[in-house]
């Protein structure tokens, strides 16, 4: 088969492989389309760690089941299909407590971390086992499939925030995930969604999916703006969706006493923490990690509408041509979000 492999850092090739073979409780599935994702772009450099060459990376993907593991029940090839990021273990004890998102022994598709490395799904071929699979709508596409990972992400974390309808909602950072977030808010009730971030493209196209503010930090009047929002009192709820410092402080600074503030970006490995804003306006501070079942989710809101993915996607390319767009992206070319490869 055909893969688009991180032959070593800042370089990846289109080349053959073998076919995985399916183990007992696994299934074999022919990729339609697979999303590249933030993380693989700054994965792709060794920035975080956590993809060591060589690997195939890929992780937001969609396809069909090719053929199945001797112990596989429920699923038959022809069958459409996406699938968790993560690869969890059954028996765990966090995923008994239904956390399978925080289990010791998770990995992720298309991650190399150093004590694992699962190979992902930007190739023709990929095997998961079946208790990650999830059967696609009628209604939602391939392409459409391989948003189902970041708005899974973004459900999650809506629902650690407990929004109540009617809430005061701000995201910061537009990118995908947040994009993605304003859309979750908007459809649980938040009224109103604000939106923040230095890009006043996705600002716009925030606008268009459901925040009733769009909002540039680096303007003046910036804070003003959110206190004219919410009644003078700072956002209920806030959805950090960067994962830096800045971001970080902004989410705090803007959330009114006794708000909670949901960490779901997570770039910077470390950050200085305003402490004692958080500890004397009694904020509540949640990390969000991936995803805890939200995929069923994810896929009903997309196949009625609830949630729209097709305006994030920038451009379906083939999978032969990865590199070129994982530099593009890379590059951070304006205006280029989403792009899915298929192979």
């Amino acid at each position: 088969m055909k893969a688009l492999v991180l032959t070593e850092y800042n370089k990846l090739i289109y080349k053959d492989m073998p076919i995985p073979v399916p183990v007992e409780n696994e299934v074999l599935i022919r990729v339609k389309a697979c999303g590249i994702c933030g993380s693989d772009v700054h994965g792709m450099d060794g920035s975080t760690g956590r993809r060591i060459p060589p690997l195939v990376m890929g992780h937001e993907a969609s396809g069909i089941i090719i053929e199945t593991g001797s112990a596989v029940t429920g699923w038959k090839p022809g069958d459409r299909v996406t699938f968790d990021s993560t690869v969890y273990p059954l028996n765990d004890w966090y995923t008994l407590q239904g956390r399978y998102n925080l289990s010791d022994k998770r990995e992720v598709l298309g991650v190399s971390p150093g004590n694992y490395r699962r190979h992902g799904a930007f190739a023709e071929y990929v095997t998961v086992p079946e208790h990650i699979l999830y059967k696609l709508p009628y209604e939602v596409t391939f392409e459409q499939a391989a948003m189902v990972e970041p708005v899974a992400v973004a459900l999650h974390a809506l629902s650690l925030s407990s929004l109540k309808v009617g809430e005061s909602c701000l995201i910061t950072g537009t990118g995908m995930i947040g994009l993605c977030l304003v859309q979750a808010a908007a459809a649980a009730g938040a009224v109103p969604v604000i939106a923040s971030d230095i890009d006043d493209r996705r600002l716009a196209l925030a606008a268009t999916l459901g925040a009733g503010y769009t909002l540039n930090p680096r303007d003046s009047g910036f804070g003003k703006s959110i206190d004219e929002a919410t009644n003078g009192r700072g956002a209920d709820v806030v959805f950090e969706a960067v994962g830096i410092e800045a971001t970080l402080n902004t989410a705090i600074e803007m959330a009114r006493k006794g708000g909670r503030v949901v960490l779901v970006g997570n770039l910077a490995k470390t950050v200085q923490f305003p402490l004692q804003s958080v500890v004397t306006r009694e904020i509540t501070v949640q990390g969000s990690c991936a995803i805890r079942g939200e995929y069923e989710a994810a896929l009903k809101m997309i196949a009625t509408g609830r949630i729209k993915v097709d305006p994030l996607i920038s451009e379906v390319a083939p999978l032969s041509e990865g590199a070129l767009w994982f530099e593009r992206l890379y590059r951070r070319e304006p205006g280029l979000n989403k792009v899915i490869l298929k192979p």
